[in-house]
């Protein structure tokens, strides 16, 4: 088996040497992407002897150092810790007792014990080996504040001390990506007004999106948080020590003492109605076991340092992320490797091959580039979480980030979406870029998914940076393919399974279009070189909502 690294590695030297000696660097040759050097890294990001690169796994430290390598072997500059490539991440992984999770509803002194998992189940605490916690149960609607959209369902609630009742989503009415930010805020909000727990239930149009059972799959699954300096899980809530996810047969229990019934406000959610908060008049006790280790993993940061003496300490990022979900649980299958040749294999060859083209150019850019590939993408952007609140380079200078995750190279496509681009100027950039290619700009497909709020630019976004998550579009430049019913045939059969692997990929849909990867890192490169290059730094747009929320002076579409 390790044959295979071996032929890899051959191959990609075989090409990197190749494009070397035959493409010298001359300011009237316009560098372009190689399709040979893109397959040469996905075959070794995507092999089985790298397990699926699991965040903390030896695996994903071996990828990381191949990575980490490639971009030294282009000249790149280290931009980690310590004048290395590398970023540590230190982490703590937990798991749950899965024998030690209870939950006992109090209703006029009689005590009723719900079945784990069938009626509700829960993660891990991230804060104590030991969790009890017996309080009042109030009903705060989908426990929302936004004084932008005029929402706030804590409004006349005293929820100290108290256990939140919560509905899972967001109400229809707001738009989706400003919705799933709010979505990402309910555990801050219940914490900051005193609440000690958080119950959250399973809707009708949750059960449609993503079955309750489904998440059951996931149960063994240990939880990870990154550590801040003094030890402690960031984005974490000491006094927040209880949590549940019931299913909604079991969750009209918590309202048989309420002033309306959990049907009523099931009935108001079909009406477009938002449910106003209550106290439930009755009380629950939660309890579990955790366990927890400390682990890390790296991210690796290298830099192309610009041109200009003053643009070059300005930074324009590029990020894909090296993780993927390692060996698979499901006993349906003998193939237990979570390969993840997409996911994001795909995204870190085209990341590398950008980089390589930056380094072909006879002079720098005006700016400099910064390549974060970054761990931990699929335990909750925890790697691109730590960068954004550990910068290895100040924040205030990280004008734009460009974001690679999951580029499906199965089709020649003929148009690009990139998610984010209607918030800044950065979509006019993108536009232009891929109109050098022949590639159309599309808008979202799926504005319901919210996906601009989901990888791992947007971390950075909070922190006030202009960024766009690039993806295939769903038109081909060939007319026997239908761009769009492959994607969704992908997502359906081999999203976060073992079969995103290269030859299954192949089986299905006859190659792996590595030519298609080569046009988006034409496109992707392009990007950067245009906001590198260009005086005026990024900036928010006046209308969009990122802007009111996160944006900064220096780049408000208002400041300029």
């Amino acid at each position: 088996m390790k044959i295979k690294l071996i032929v890899a590695a051959l191959a990609f030297s075989a090409v990197t040497g190749c494009v070397s000696s035959t493409a010298p660097k001359s300011a009237a040759v316009q560098p372009a992407a190689s399709a040979k050097a893109i397959e040469a890294h996905m075959q070794f990001l995507a092999s089985d002897e790298l397990a699926g690169r699991e965040t903390g796994s030896k695996e994903h430290e071996i990828a990381s150092l191949y990575i980490a390598t490639q971009l030294q072997a282009l000249g790149l500059l280290p931009a980690g810790e310590n004048g290395s490539y590398f970023q540590r991440v230190p982490l703590r992984k937990a798991r749950l007792a899965q024998d030690s999770a209870r939950f006992t509803l109090h209703v006029d002194g009689k005590d009723t014990e719900l079945s784990y998992p069938k009626a509700f189940f829960t993660g891990p605490s991230m804060q104590y080996p030991q969790t009890d916690v017996t309080a009042p149960l109030v009903f705060a609607g989908y426990g929302l504040v936004s004084k932008e959209f005029a929402l706030d369902d804590y409004a006349g609630l005293d929820v100290k001390g108290k256990i939140v009742v919560l509905l899972a989503g967001r109400p229809d009415s707001l738009p989706s990506e400003e919705a799933a930010h709010l979505n990402s805020l309910k555990t801050k909000l219940a914490a900051e007004r005193g609440a000690v727990g958080i119950i959250t239930i399973h809707t009708p149009k949750q059960e449609k999106t993503r079955p309750y059972a489904t998440s059951l799959l996931y149960l063994n699954a240990p939880s990870m948080e990154w550590l801040q300096a003094d030890g402690t899980p960031a984005d974490s809530y000491p006094d927040l020590k209880a949590g549940a996810y019931v299913h909604p047969d079991a969750a009209a229990s918590l309202f048989t003492k309420a002033e309306h019934s959990l049907a009523d406000i099931f009935t108001q959610l079909e009406n477009k109605q938002n449910p106003v908060g209550f106290e439930l008049g009755v009380t629950a006790s939660l309890s579990r076991r955790s366990t927890h280790e400390q682990i890390s993993s790296p991210n690796v940061i290298a830099m192309l340092l610009g041109s200009d003496p003053v643009l070059k300490d300005e930074y324009v990022v590029i990020t894909a992320h090296s993780d993927h979900i390692g060996l698979a649980n499901d006993l349906r299958t003998d193939d237990k490797i979570n390969n993840g040749a997409m996911d994001n294999a795909a995204g870190v060859s085209i990341l590398l091959e950008t980089a390589r083209l930056f380094a072909a150019l006879p002079q720098a850019p005006k700016r400099s580039i910064l390549f974060v590939v970054v761990t931990g993408e699929e335990k909750g952007l925890l790697g691109a979480d730590y960068f954004a609140n550990n910068p290895t380079k100040p924040i205030d200078k990280l004008v734009a980030n460009v974001n690679l995750d999951m580029p499906v190279l199965l089709y020649p496509f003929a148009d690009m979406v990139a998610f984010g681009a209607n918030h800044s100027s950065l979509g006019k950039v993108v536009e232009r870029a891929a109109a050098k290619e022949g590639i159309a700009l599309s808008p979202d497909p799926m504005p319901e998914q919210a996906i601009f709020t989901r990888s791992d630019h947007y971390t950075l976004v909070k922190k006030g940076v202009p960024a766009v998550f690039l993806m295939t579009g769903f038109k081909s430049l060939d007319p026997a393919q239908d761009g769009g019913k492959i994607w969704g045939s992908f997502f359906a059969k081999h999203y976060h399974k073992p079969s995103d692997d290269i030859p299954s990929l192949i089986k299905d849909y006859g190659a792996i279009r590595y030519d298609a990867g080569a046009v988006f890192a034409n496109i992707n490169y392009n990007i950067a070189l245009d906001i590198a290059n260009t005086e005026q730094r990024p900036y928010w747009l006046k209308q969009s909502f990122f802007n009111g929320v996160f944006g900064k002076p220096y780049n408000r579409e208002s400041a300029n």
